[in-house]
């Protein structure tokens, strides 16, 4: 079969071990392996929800000899049906004592309604397999084999530097009782131990416990103030949580992110985490995601990270910049709304200081994290020149809350003074009665990205809080009571708000979908509160003006995919003329009417 270096990415998809995906891209292509301990029937798949409805499905195996391969999808009600369109190619098929490999390639799009394009975005993938062959087993699928998994496909490569012989340290947790429960966030505070000469961190590995891999589900690394002192070392807690130590409080800006099925990250060999000097981080709380669906009982645990540094220095610093919505009350969201989008702004004003004090040339950024929470569906990382878009720095369409990891550019994108950000984040909370609020636990939202950039300058956060006021006039608010004494604060007329908070004034009114949608136009227009941070809350000048959100096309339009399909050349054709008959019909509409 095509040798293993065709396959540069692998993930084990399943807690037993049992299902094993190698995948890379080819051209236009992506190429697949399986690799999965049965003699019957194996299925791959790619879902929107991670569930069996509406899915693009292959299933293979070999019987009797005979390899067999074939292309099926599935309707909103989980019925299997053979694809018109066969877009899977199998290219080899091995069964043995134990295991079946299969080896098959299709085109990213291929111009099939029942396939699904595999883009940068996170792909759910759903995987299945049974002891007996499709032929016998007839579309038996339903057994305790199958699952989901969330990936993503189309990760640029990383060339891999050896680091066997650098020396490294390890952030892991000592004996974690993990409750029995389906989700707990685990935060401990730790001290990076180098403090006495500057050292680069050139890679960052999860380290997992062994039969753990499928029960920890992602690690975030924060740094903290480096006011704190050893005390907040002493003990671990749950994070989000009304008691946590107050000096969790402190980290906010995420330097790590790892989740299942990554693998470690590598810096740039031009770039690495400085530690070991008074600039670099001193205090990092690591929060770990520990996933346990069955509840089970009794479970200890000790992952963590490692640290792998180096003391032959590279040329630049690396640096991490928050952008997008200032997590508070005042970012909020409608319940029952399909579609709801939030806006962070990198504000011109904020960069234009920032940069033009500390690195008027720009900085590099090589990777971005793109954050929201259990709301979130999608997110955009929309890059302004001189008020002229540019191409998407990063986006997820498929944005999954359990899948975080930072995605590496495709090639550098250098930031200048007179460049803005936009984070614009799409939520649904159709489950939802009650409005949800920015903030830290899973339930409340956030609007952020991370930006991993070169060099280094004194910037660590750049976003925007939206005007409240504006908001609450939108719901009827006439007064509020002032001095403002109590957080959040209380309101004083009309009478149906009298003394609530703002926060029940909000869930009080009664939200339609229509009234949603008029407040959503209403709040991408409001006048942005800029917040400019430098590190340990010290702030650039710009912080705190009010400025206005660039008159901009909203949401992103996203570019047409040119699909290919072995079965469909002529289809791509007729799209291609389609889509020159568009270009050419809009460019004449906005030229203004014929004279």
């Amino acid at each position: 079969g095509p040798a293993l270096r065709s396959y540069p990415h692998s993930a084990v998809l399943d807690g037993a071990g049992a299902y094993r995906l190698r995948w890379g891209r080819r051209g236009s292509a992506l190429a697949l392996r399986l690799e999965v301990r049965t003699r019957g029937y194996v299925g791959f798949g790619l879902s929107a929800s991670g569930g069996m409805a509406s899915a693009d499905i292959v299933v293979g195996g070999v019987e009797r000899g005979q390899p067999y391969l074939q292309d099926y999808f599935t309707d909103e009600n989980r019925v299997l049906k053979k694809d018109p369109q066969q877009d899977y190619h199998l290219e080899y098929a091995m069964e043995n004592s134990t295991h079946t490999i299969l080896a098959f390639s299709r085109e990213l799009h291929t111009c099939d309604p029942n396939d699904k394009s595999i883009t940068e975005s996170t792909v759910r993938v759903i995987w299945a397999y049974h002891h007996k062959d499709m032929g016998e087993a007839g579309q038996n699928y339903h057994g305790s084999n199958r699952g989901t998994k969330s990936l993503r496909l189309l990760n640029p490569e990383r060339e891999e530097v050896l680091s066997a012989s650098l020396p490294y340290f390890d952030l892991t947790n000592k004996d974690v009782p993990v409750p029995d429960k389906d989700t707990t966030y685990w935060c401990q505070m730790f001290k990076i131990p180098i403090q006495h000469e500057k050292h680069h961190v050139t890679k960052v590995e999860p380290l997992i416990q062994k039969g753990h891999e499928n029960l920890v589900h992602h690690i975030l690394l924060y740094q903290c103030s480096s006011n704190l002192n050893d005390s907040v070392l002493d003990y671990g807690h749950e994070c989000y949580h009304p008691n946590m130590p107050d000096s969790f409080l402190t980290c906010e800006t995420v330097i790590f992110a790892w989740a299942i099925g990554g693998e470690g990250f590598t810096y740039p060999p031009h770039v690495g985490l400085s530690i070991g000097t008074a600039a670099d981080p001193l205090f990092v709380l690591m929060e770990v995601h520990y996933d346990n669906p069955s509840y089970t009982e009794g479970l200890i645990d000790n992952s963590g990270l490692r640290l792998i540094y180096t003391p032959v220095l590279r040329k630049y610093d690396a640096g991490v910049i928050e952008a997008g919505l200032w997590v508070s009350l005042f970012h909020n969201i409608p319940p029952g709304m399909p579609e709801f989008v939030s806006e962070g702004h990198c504000t011109l004003e904020c960069l234009e200081e920032a940069l033009g004090a500390e690195r008027p040339a720009g900085i590099q950024v090589f990777a971005v994290l793109l954050h929201a929470h259990l709301a979130g569906r999608a997110i955009r990382m929309r890059h302004f020149h001189n008020g002229e878009e540019q191409k998407l720095l990063a986006y997820d369409d498929e944005f999954d809350f359990n899948f975080q990891e930072f995605q590496y550019l495709k090639e550098e994108r250098t930031i200048l003074p007179g460049d803005n950000l936009i984070t614009e984040c799409h939520y649904s909370t159709v489950d939802r009665i009650r409005m949800t609020w920015g903030g830290l636990s899973t339930r409340n939202e956030m609007c952020l990205s991370y930006l991993l950039y070169y060099p280094r300058i004194n910037l660590t956060r750049c976003a925007s809080i939206p005007d409240i006021m504006e908001q609450l006039q939108f719901i009827g608010v006439k007064e509020i009571y002032r001095p403002v004494r109590t957080w959040p604060f209380i309101i004083k007329s009309p009478k149906q708000y009298k003394n609530l908070s703002f926060m029940d004034a909000m869930n009080k009114f009664k939200w339609s979908r229509s009234e949603g949608l008029s407040y959503n136009q209403l709040v991408l227009k409001l006048p942005v509160n800029v917040r400019c941070s430098k590190t340990d809350n010290a702030e650039w000048s710009i912080q705190g003006m009010t400025a206005l959100p660039p008159e901009i096309e909203r949401p992103y339009k996203t570019e047409a995919v040119i699909c290919s399909s072995s079965s469909c050349l002529s289809c791509s054709l007729f799209l291609m003329l389609l889509f020159i008959v568009h270009i050419a019909a809009s460019t004449i509409g906005n030229t203004g009417p014929f004279v």
